[in-house]
């Protein structure tokens, strides 16, 4: 008789599940290949080729083989504080010596929550994975929650009230994204400011996620280590402005007085990934001291993600539908609640089954809030990502017209089509909806 296995989950995992943006992704490329015409606005994923001097400096490393420092090899780890202190404000403090390289900011963020001894704190609406992977390191996730009235930013008393509410006494963790993965939306000098004299009042470390930062709009971005350095990791990588995320090539940099904490996740990845890869560092090493060739890439593929971004908010918000402005990244992430008496007519009271009868209708993917954003699931929001678009096609025709031209709005129109028709179809489905309510 064959061995029976049995409650093999921790009792705090047993409502774990897979990342459920890359499950979503997965089911509808599926739908796709199979011929269905359906808009793509439930994965965020860059569209554009891979900065082209990093590829070229790839092809060139691919015989790289060896085990590598597991921080990263030096040549690396010095190129990214000198983009930082390049292309950043405040970053004077940075130094290699605190850089550390891994396979993605996941695995480091993970590596991170794994080795701090203390409370963590994650924001709402927030990242899908943030919480996940605060659970798996065995903490318990204390959710600070912010007012889409406050455009998705956390203010100090969100803070103040989330420490007293949950009586927390010592180290504490907050996990904080800007620019914003879902909402889109940025956190300007001014609310740092007040941000970092709360967190060093209360004894609060930031893991600031600023993986969208070379995507800001307005190319201004504030970083919170330039008001509490001290405090301060700052989590970056290639996937998003670089368009490298398969490359899987992410870094933290650490403050020299949280180094106790950046030996031990170094430690950490010694026994988990032992190094990034080896071709992809040295690439990446190469690519960033082409600084002329990277600048014009940024502000290319910035201008363009503007633009859509700019559209899909003009179209919605010409309806009634309650969205922040994007000011960074490929985000948004839209309130529908104007349309909830029509939707309860029909049996739709969650976000889930809203995005349900959008797909079924419109052909337009959504992922819902709720759970998955850390959002209330009778919350009618979604998060919608603006990179269902030909990004080689986009780029080259914007290097074409040259950046001393601006991009009009029939820009969106011909060259990121899917976005321009599926924003249509979905006013249009939202305008339906109203007719009957």
């Amino acid at each position: 008789m064959a061995t029976t296995f049995t409650d093999l989950i921790r009792d705090d995992l047993k409502d774990y599940c897979p990342a459920s943006n890359l499950a979503f992704n997965e089911k509808v490329r599926q739908l796709i290949s199979q011929g269905e015409q359906i808009y793509h606005f439930g994965f965020g994923q860059a569209p554009f080729p891979v900065v082209e001097c990093m590829t070229r400096a790839l092809k060139e490393n691919a015989a790289q083989n060896a085990y590598l420092s597991v921080a990263g090899i030096p040549a690396l780890r010095e190129a990214i504080c000198a983009f930082h202190q390049r292309h950043d404000v405040g970053m004077e403090h940075l130094t290699d010596d605190h850089v550390i390289v891994g396979p993605g900011t996941k695995e480091l963020i993970f590596l991170l929550a794994c080795v701090f001894k203390g409370d963590v704190m994650v924001i709402s609406p927030s990242w899908t994975t943030y919480k996940p992977q605060v659970q798996l390191a065995h903490h318990k996730p204390i959710v600070v929650n912010a007012s889409q009235d406050n455009e998705w930013r956390i203010a100090p008393q969100d803070l103040i009230k989330a420490v007293s509410d949950n009586n927390l006494k010592g180290n504490k963790l907050l996990i904080l994204c800007n620019p914003d993965n879902p909402t889109g939306t940025n956190y300007r000098s001014e609310d740092l400011k007040q941000l970092a004299e709360v967190c060093r009042s209360l004894n609060i470390i930031v893991l600031c996620d600023e993986i969208y930062s070379r995507l800001h709009y307005e190319d201004n971005h504030a970083s919170l280590a330039k008001f509490y350095p001290e405090g301060t990791i700052i989590s970056s990588g290639m996937s998003k402005w670089a368009s490298a995320g398969g490359w899987r090539l992410g870094y933290h940099m650490y403050p020299s007085q949280l180094s106790a904490l950046y030996t031990a996740v170094k430690s950490a990845a010694s026994h988990t990934y032992s190094c990034a890869p080896a071709p992809v560092q040295y690439a990446v090493a190469q690519g960033l001291q082409e600084t002329e060739e990277v600048d014009a890439y940024i502000k290319h593929t910035t201008r363009i993600m503007r633009l859509v971004g700019e559209f899909c908010h003009k179209e919605l918000t010409s309806i009634g539908v309650k969205v922040t402005k994007p000011t960074a990244g490929y985000y948004i992430f839209p309130n529908f609640e104007l349309i909830r008496g029509s939707l309860m007519k029909r049996g739709i009271v969650e976000s889930g089954q809203m995005c349900d009868a959008v797909f079924k209708e419109a052909k337009v993917a959504l992922m819902g809030g709720g759970p998955a954003f850390l959002r209330p699931t009778t919350e009618f929001t979604t998060r919608l990502c603006y990179v269902n678009f030909d990004g080689a096609e986009a780029l080259k025709r914007s290097r074409q017209i040259g950046l001393q031209e601006p991009l009009t709005e029939d820009f969106v129109k011909e060259c990121c089509t899917p976005v321009y028709s599926g924003i249509l179809a979905l006013k249009q489905w939202v305008l339906d909806q109203l007719k009957g309510s």
